[in-house]
């Protein structure tokens, strides 16, 4: 089974502020921390959520390609794992009172 490689992007002004990227595909995943982080959902892209750490998370794609979009889940599990929290659970909807999702 191939798996894929990711790599990740800092802002070292920002730690709340990384890219997921994947080494063998086009497939670019931005992170906010909702805790601290302004985030609007883009119509275009995919966005999924997560806890850890007492945090909320929300993984945005970036330009995203029909061929990566099955690869966005394997990037945020991997992303779980590298903040050690790979029981993160990933939620299709913003969990915070009022932030429905746009159909």
């Amino acid at each position: 089974m191939d798996y894929n490689v990711y790599l990740l992007a800092t802002d070292p002004k920002d730690p709340c502020r990384d890219v997921i990227h994947s080494r063998d595909t086009g497939l670019k995943l931005r992170v906010y921390c909702l805790n601290h982080d302004r985030f609007s959902p883009s119509e275009s892209e995919i966005q999924l959520y997560g806890y850890a750490h007492d945090k909320l998370y929300a993984f945005e794609t970036i330009n995203i390609a029909a061929e990566d979009a099955l690869d966005v889940v394997s990037a945020i599990q991997w992303y779980a794992d590298y903040i050690d929290y790979p029981e993160m659970e990933i939620l299709p909807e913003d969990p915070r009172p009022g932030h429905n999702i746009a159909m």
